[in-house]
Protein backbone atom coordinates (compact mmCIF):
# COMPACT_ATOMS: atom_id res chain seq x y z
CA UNK A 1 0.00 0.00 0.00
CA UNK A 2 1.38 3.38 -0.77
CA UNK A 3 1.16 6.19 1.91
CA UNK A 4 -0.95 8.62 0.72
CA UNK A 5 -1.55 10.82 3.93
CA UNK A 6 -3.83 10.10 6.99
CA UNK A 7 -7.44 10.60 6.01
CA UNK A 8 -9.51 13.10 8.03
CA UNK A 9 -11.73 10.48 8.91
CA UNK A 10 -8.70 9.15 10.90
CA UNK A 11 -8.95 12.31 13.19
CA UNK A 12 -12.49 12.32 13.48
CA UNK A 13 -12.50 8.70 14.54
CA UNK A 14 -10.15 10.00 17.46
CA UNK A 15 -12.23 12.85 18.88
CA UNK A 16 -15.20 10.45 19.02
CA UNK A 17 -13.45 7.53 20.66
CA UNK A 18 -12.56 10.15 23.14
CA UNK A 19 -15.91 10.55 24.12
CA UNK A 20 -16.95 7.18 23.21
CA UNK A 21 -14.04 4.89 24.78
CA UNK A 22 -16.11 1.68 24.85
CA UNK A 23 -16.35 -1.62 23.25
CA UNK A 24 -19.42 -1.10 21.41
CA UNK A 25 -18.33 2.03 20.14
CA UNK A 26 -14.98 0.48 18.82
CA UNK A 27 -16.63 -2.58 17.62
CA UNK A 28 -19.50 -0.40 15.29
CA UNK A 29 -15.97 1.74 13.81
CA UNK A 30 -13.60 -0.92 13.56
CA UNK A 31 -13.34 -1.09 9.98
CA UNK A 32 -12.66 2.33 10.17
CA UNK A 33 -9.83 2.01 12.51
CA UNK A 34 -8.45 -0.91 10.45
CA UNK A 35 -8.82 1.59 7.01
CA UNK A 36 -7.97 5.12 7.97
CA UNK A 37 -5.65 4.62 10.81
CA UNK A 38 -4.06 1.23 11.38
CA UNK A 39 -3.31 0.82 7.40
CA UNK A 40 -2.39 4.31 6.81
CA UNK A 41 0.45 3.73 9.68
CA UNK A 42 1.77 0.59 8.37
CA UNK A 43 2.26 2.07 4.66
CA UNK A 44 3.80 5.23 6.51
CA UNK A 45 6.35 2.93 9.19
CA UNK A 46 7.20 0.21 5.64
CA UNK A 47 8.06 3.42 3.47
CA UNK A 48 10.70 4.37 6.22
CA UNK A 49 12.06 1.10 7.18
CA UNK A 50 14.81 1.03 4.60
CA UNK A 51 16.36 3.82 5.95
CA UNK A 52 15.50 3.56 9.53
CA UNK A 53 14.28 -0.05 10.33
CA UNK A 54 10.92 -2.16 11.10
CA UNK A 55 8.78 -0.22 13.07
CA UNK A 56 6.27 -1.67 15.93
CA UNK A 57 2.83 -0.31 15.30
CA UNK A 58 1.76 -0.90 18.96
CA UNK A 59 -1.96 -2.27 19.66
CA UNK A 60 -4.83 -0.19 20.36
CA UNK A 61 -5.31 -1.95 23.35
CA UNK A 62 -5.11 -0.06 26.82
CA UNK A 63 -3.61 -2.54 29.83
CA UNK A 64 -5.93 -1.43 32.32
CA UNK A 65 -4.84 -4.15 35.00
CA UNK A 66 -3.52 -1.40 37.16
CA UNK A 67 -4.66 1.45 36.14
CA UNK A 68 -7.61 3.54 37.61
CA UNK A 69 -8.72 4.87 33.97
CA UNK A 70 -10.47 1.54 32.75
CA UNK A 71 -11.18 2.83 29.60
CA UNK A 72 -9.91 -0.31 26.77
CA UNK A 73 -8.61 1.92 24.18
CA UNK A 74 -6.15 4.19 23.64
CA UNK A 75 -6.41 7.36 22.42
CA UNK A 76 -3.84 7.43 19.68
CA UNK A 77 -1.97 5.49 17.13
CA UNK A 78 1.67 5.15 17.85
CA UNK A 79 4.53 3.50 16.16
CA UNK A 80 8.18 3.18 16.93
CA UNK A 81 11.82 2.20 15.77
CA UNK A 82 14.03 1.30 18.13
CA UNK A 83 17.54 1.09 17.82
CA UNK A 84 18.33 -0.01 21.54
CA UNK A 85 15.58 -0.21 24.37
CA UNK A 86 13.18 2.36 24.71
CA UNK A 87 15.66 4.50 22.18
CA UNK A 88 14.89 5.63 18.54
CA UNK A 89 11.82 7.32 16.80
CA UNK A 90 8.14 7.77 17.12
CA UNK A 91 5.38 8.81 14.91
CA UNK A 92 1.54 9.15 16.23
CA UNK A 93 -1.67 9.93 14.93
CA UNK A 94 -4.56 11.25 17.45
CA UNK A 95 -7.38 13.72 17.35
CA UNK A 96 -4.70 16.67 17.90
CA UNK A 97 -2.86 15.75 14.89
CA UNK A 98 0.37 14.19 14.14
CA UNK A 99 3.21 14.03 16.13
CA UNK A 100 6.85 12.96 15.50
CA UNK A 101 9.64 12.68 17.97
CA UNK A 102 12.91 10.64 18.89
CA UNK A 103 15.05 9.63 22.01
CA UNK A 104 14.77 7.99 24.93
CA UNK A 105 11.39 7.02 26.93
CA UNK A 106 12.59 5.31 29.59
CA UNK A 107 16.51 4.24 31.60
CA UNK A 108 16.46 2.79 34.64
CA UNK A 109 19.45 0.79 36.51
CA UNK A 110 22.96 0.63 34.89
CA UNK A 111 21.65 2.54 31.46
CA UNK A 112 20.39 5.10 33.31
CA UNK A 113 23.39 5.69 34.88
CA UNK A 114 25.29 5.36 31.95
CA UNK A 115 22.83 7.73 30.64
CA UNK A 116 24.54 10.00 33.22
CA UNK A 117 27.57 9.40 33.02
CA UNK A 118 27.68 10.74 29.50
CA UNK A 119 25.76 13.54 30.59
CA UNK A 120 28.32 14.66 33.26
CA UNK A 121 31.14 13.98 30.83
CA UNK A 122 32.49 17.12 29.44
CA UNK A 123 33.44 16.08 25.75
CA UNK A 124 30.45 14.02 25.37
CA UNK A 125 27.81 16.12 27.54
CA UNK A 126 28.92 19.60 25.56
CA UNK A 127 27.75 17.31 22.74
CA UNK A 128 24.83 16.18 24.41
CA UNK A 129 23.80 19.98 24.67
CA UNK A 130 24.95 21.23 21.49
CA UNK A 131 22.28 18.43 19.72
CA UNK A 132 19.77 19.65 21.98
CA UNK A 133 20.30 23.64 21.04
CA UNK A 134 20.08 22.87 17.58
CA UNK A 135 16.92 20.92 17.90
CA UNK A 136 15.11 23.50 19.78
CA UNK A 137 17.16 25.83 16.69
CA UNK A 138 15.06 24.03 14.00
CA UNK A 139 11.74 23.89 16.41
CA UNK A 140 11.63 20.79 18.26
CA UNK A 141 10.43 20.61 22.03
CA UNK A 142 13.07 19.08 24.28
CA UNK A 143 11.04 16.92 26.73
CA UNK A 144 11.59 14.18 28.91
CA UNK A 145 11.00 13.10 32.96
CA UNK A 146 12.94 15.72 35.19
CA UNK A 147 14.32 15.05 38.72
CA UNK A 148 13.55 18.16 41.00
CA UNK A 149 16.87 18.15 42.39
CA UNK A 150 20.35 17.09 41.41
CA UNK A 151 20.68 13.14 41.42
CA UNK A 152 22.66 10.99 43.65
CA UNK A 153 26.06 11.22 43.63
CA UNK A 154 26.25 14.27 41.20
CA UNK A 155 26.59 18.18 42.66
CA UNK A 156 23.99 20.89 42.43
CA UNK A 157 25.91 23.01 40.75
CA UNK A 158 27.49 20.68 37.96
CA UNK A 159 28.46 22.64 34.63
CA UNK A 160 25.53 20.48 32.84
CA UNK A 161 22.95 19.57 36.31
CA UNK A 162 20.53 20.44 33.87
CA UNK A 163 20.74 17.13 31.96
CA UNK A 164 21.67 15.28 34.57
CA UNK A 165 18.21 15.79 36.15
CA UNK A 166 16.72 14.40 33.20
CA UNK A 167 15.19 10.50 33.57
CA UNK A 168 14.45 10.55 30.02
CA UNK A 169 15.74 12.99 26.74
CA UNK A 170 12.93 13.24 23.65
CA UNK A 171 12.79 15.63 20.71
CA UNK A 172 9.23 16.35 19.96
CA UNK A 173 7.60 18.34 17.38
CA UNK A 174 3.72 18.50 16.57
CA UNK A 175 2.17 18.75 12.99
CA UNK A 176 -1.30 19.01 14.44
CA UNK A 177 -3.67 18.68 11.49
CA UNK A 178 -1.81 20.83 8.74
CA UNK A 179 -3.60 20.44 5.48
CA UNK A 180 -0.37 17.90 4.71
CA UNK A 181 -0.51 15.53 7.13
CA UNK A 182 -3.22 13.97 5.23
CA UNK A 183 -1.36 13.51 1.91
CA UNK A 184 2.16 11.82 0.89
CA UNK A 185 4.16 15.05 1.94
CA UNK A 186 3.80 13.62 5.54
CA UNK A 187 6.37 10.99 4.87
CA UNK A 188 8.75 13.45 2.90
CA UNK A 189 7.97 15.75 6.87
CA UNK A 190 8.54 12.47 8.97
CA UNK A 191 11.62 11.49 7.20
CA UNK A 192 13.53 14.62 7.06
CA UNK A 193 12.87 15.51 10.82
CA UNK A 194 13.71 11.75 12.49
CA UNK A 195 17.13 12.42 9.89
CA UNK A 196 17.33 15.69 12.44
CA UNK A 197 16.50 13.72 15.16
CA UNK A 198 19.74 11.11 14.48
CA UNK A 199 22.38 13.18 16.09
CA UNK A 200 20.18 12.93 19.53
CA UNK A 201 19.01 8.69 19.11
CA UNK A 202 22.94 7.94 18.18
CA UNK A 203 24.02 9.94 21.07
CA UNK A 204 21.75 8.01 23.34
CA UNK A 205 22.79 4.84 21.90
CA UNK A 206 26.27 5.08 22.22
CA UNK A 207 25.84 6.27 25.95
CA UNK A 208 23.87 3.61 26.65
CA UNK A 209 25.24 0.47 24.94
Amino acid sequence: MEFTGFPVAALDFYDDLEVVNTKSFWEAHKQVYAEQVRAPMEALTEALAQEFGPAKVFRPYRDVRFAKDKTPYKTHQGAFVGVAPATGWYVEVAAPGVRVGGGIYEASGERLAALREAMADDKAGKRLQRILRDLEKGGFEVAGERLKTAPRGYEKNHPRIDLLRMKTVLGMRSYGFEPFVHTAELLDRVREDWRRLRPLVNWIEAATS
